[in-house]
């Protein structure tokens, strides 16, 4: 508590905050420090939700130091700005550690709609739409909810099951039911689930995985950074997870740092992430490239996988070619290659929307074409997060999809 007024006590509380524009939810950044510097640490938690349901997590993994901390005018070369994400994590932990409910459900409208998706995305939406008094069914194609930050964030990062007690705040305004282990197509369709309901929003995220067009990536010891990472979010024991003594990542965003720094904390011996363009163009945080480099991990940047070297159906080596960008700035390889030993690998090159189940949608750019309200092409169907065109594939913007769907979406609803 005293490391956090100290810490408010050095925002400028600015009128026209640039901080606030920076943040994809607008939360009210000088308020929500303010209240903290004047020891009203609940308050400053109801500030935050107010605008962004999932603040807790959103603290915990959120680039805050690419969007609202760089906007902050204490940030200079003379000084470094308020350290916001951890005031806002001090602030949500708060009212979830104390289970203080700051929204009160509207009376009921009779009206019923149909989320597919318990992630961010989802569950900002659910929320919103519950308090604004409507019935809401999410239909999860997990066993659990909570999307991304269940399945798809390193396990160091939200720790003493964080994900799921943020879940049970968010479900505690009433009126949202979760339907598990329900496919989109395999166990509902969208004309069933828009016959059944009033309204439906869509929010499955990325459900495929790119993969690396290599022969060999059917070796033992080569995986999916996103498949591991969500068997180690399961797992009750950590010691029991297979670990790599050299493994090496294969990408440049949040997941391959993620799974490379996770690996190391795990016990790998070598950890290597390479990216195939400048660390300028890494989709991951020069924050996270630092915490991963504090931990050991090694990484290399403008080299691609040029081949998979295997030794008896096992992952054993990895060549790499070093690579340039052309005047318009196209990838090559230059011909001058090295190898990595590799007894585990793990390809963190991205992930892509999967139709499967929303084919009568318009897509752009393989995912579902939207308008600023977050409309689909078809008729009372919204969407949202990342499984959406122009997504930014944060959990930030993720819930701020949510939140801007269930208003178009109630005031549809209300005839508006």
């Amino acid at each position: 508590a005293h490391q956090a007024e100290v810490e408010a006590d050095r925002c400028y509380f600015c009128h026209d905050a640039p901080c606030i524009v920076a943040c994809p939810t607008a939360i009210d950044i000088p308020q929500f420090i303010r209240q903290i510097a004047t020891g009203n640490r609940l308050g400053s938690g109801e500030t935050i939700f107010k605008q962004n349901i999932m603040g807790g997590m959103c603290a915990r993994v959120c680039p805050t130091e690419q969007l609202c901390e760089e906007a902050c005018v204490r940030n200079s070369a003379e000084t470094k700005p308020v350290k916001i994400g951890l005031l806002q994590r001090y602030a949500t932990d708060g009212l979830i550690d104390a289970n203080r409910q700051v929204f009160t459900r509207a009376e009921p409208t009779g009206k019923h709609i149909a989320i597919v998706g318990a992630g961010p995305a989802g569950l900002s939406c659910a929320h919103r739409l519950a308090l604004l008094g409507h019935k809401v069914t999410i239909f999860e194609a997990k066993p659990k909810p909570g999307g991304l930050n269940e399945y798809g964030i390193a396990a160091y990062k939200t720790v003493n099951g964080f994900a799921q007690a943020e879940v049970d705040y968010i479900l505690a305004i009433g009126g949202i039911t979760i339907n598990y282990c329900k496919h989109l197509s395999l166990d509902v369709t969208l004309e069933q689930l828009v016959a059944d309901h009033d309204a439906v929003f869509l929010a499955m995220g990325m459900a495929a995985v790119n993969g690396l067009a290599l022969q060999g990536e059917d070796f033992e010891g080569v995986g999916d950074a996103v498949d591991y990472i969500a068997e180690l979010r399961q797992a009750d024991e950590l010691s029991s997870l297979e670990v790599g003594r050299n493994v090496v990542v294969i990408g440049g965003g949040m997941t391959a740092i993620d799974i490379a720094d996770q690996s190391k904390r795990l016990g790998a011996e070598n950890v290597t992430l390479i990216y195939r363009r400048g660390v300028e163009r890494m989709a991951a945080s020069r924050y996270e490239q630092d915490v991963a480099k504090i931990d050991g991990v090694k990484i290399i940047c403008n080299a691609q996988p040029h081949r998979l070297i295997g030794e008896a159906d096992e992952i054993a080596a990895v060549e790499f070619e070093y690579t340039k960008t052309d005047g318009d700035g196209r990838l090559q390889g230059t011909g001058e290659k090295f190898v990595v030993d590799a007894d585990m690998l793990f390809k963190a090159i991205g992930q892509k929307y999967a139709p499967d189940g929303a084919c009568g949608l318009t897509l752009d750019g393989g995912r579902i074409a939207v308008d600023e309200a977050r409309r689909t092409s078809m008729t009372r169907v919204w969407a949202g997060g990342d499984c959406i065109a122009g997504g930014q594939d944060l959990t930030v913007a993720a819930v701020e999809d949510g939140k801007i769907a269930a208003t178009s979406m109630d005031e549809h609803l209300r005839g508006e």
